[in-house]
C-alpha cells in the first residue's frame, strides 16, 4: 500500500508536548480537544473484540485501539476505539497511520459520545472512504455495519446485527468474525 503524506497540519499537533491524564479518552473534533473517560460498557466490549480480530487478522493487518489516526483536516483527530489497519500499511513521518490506511473503525458508542459516532465521525469516516464503520451500542443492544462510503459523508448500506449474534466485517480479500455474545447488554 503507498502513503500519500498529507500537506497540512494534524489535528494531533496541538497536543504534542502536552502531558494528557490517564484514563481518559482524547479526540479533536471541529477543533475542539474533547477529553472523555472510558466508560465499562466501552472497556468490556474492547476487551472482547480486540483479541478475537487480532486473531483472526494473523498477521495480514493491525487492530488499534484508542490510537491517533491523521485524518485529512487539521479539524479533527480521532482516536477510533478499535481500528483495522490494512496490510503493508506504513506509518507517515509523524509515526502515525492515516485515514486511507484503515479498512475498518469500530466504535462503541457512550451516552458522551453519543452525537459524535452517529453524526461527526460517521460523516467523516463516510468522507474519508473508510470501507466499514461499525457502530457498537450497548445501550441498544445491537451493532451497525455501515458500509459503501460516498464522499458526501454518508455510507449506502448499513446493517444491524444483535448482540448474541456473529459481527462479520466484510475485509479486502478476507472476513473477520466477532462473537457478540460476551458484549454487555442493556436491561432497558
Amino acid at each position: 500500500m503507498t502513503t500519500i503524506l498529507m500537506d497540512l497540519s494534524s489535528a494531533w499537533d496541538v497536543l504534542d508536548g502536552v502531558n494528557l491524564p490517564d484514563g481518559y479518552r482524547v479526540e479533536i473534533t471541529d477543533g475542539k480537544i474533547i477529553m472523555t473517560p472510558q466508560g465499562e460498557s466501552q472497556s468490556d466490549v474492547l476487551i472482547e473484540a480486540a483479541p478475537q480480530i487480532k486473531k483472526q487478522l494473523a498477521g495480514h493487518g493491525k487492530v488499534l485501539s484508542d490510537v491517533m489516526i491523521d485524518f485529512p483536516s487539521s479539524l479533527y483527530g480521532y482516536a477510533p476505539d478499535l481500528a483495522i489497519v490494512a496490510p503493508g500499511s506504513e506509518r507517515n513521518k509523524r509515526g502515525r497511520f492515516e485515514w486511507h490506511s484503515l479498512e475498518a473503525v469500530l466504535e462503541i458508542v457512550s451516552l458522551s459520545t453519543r452525537d459524535n459516532d452517529f453524526e461527526k465521525k460517521f460523516r467523516m469516516y463516510a468522507e474519508c472512504a473508510i470501507p466499514l464503520y461499525v457502530i457498537i451500542d450497548p445501550s441498544e443492544n445491537v451493532c451497525t455495519i455501515h458500509s459503501k462510503p460516498a464522499r458526501t459523508g454518508v455510507y449506502a448500506e448499513q446493517e444491524s446485527i444483535p448482540f448474541g449474534e456473529d459481527l462479520v466485517l466484510p475485509l479486502e480479500g478476507r472476513e473477520i468474525t466477532v462473537k457478540t455474545d460476551g458484549f454487555p447488554r442493556s436491561e432497558g
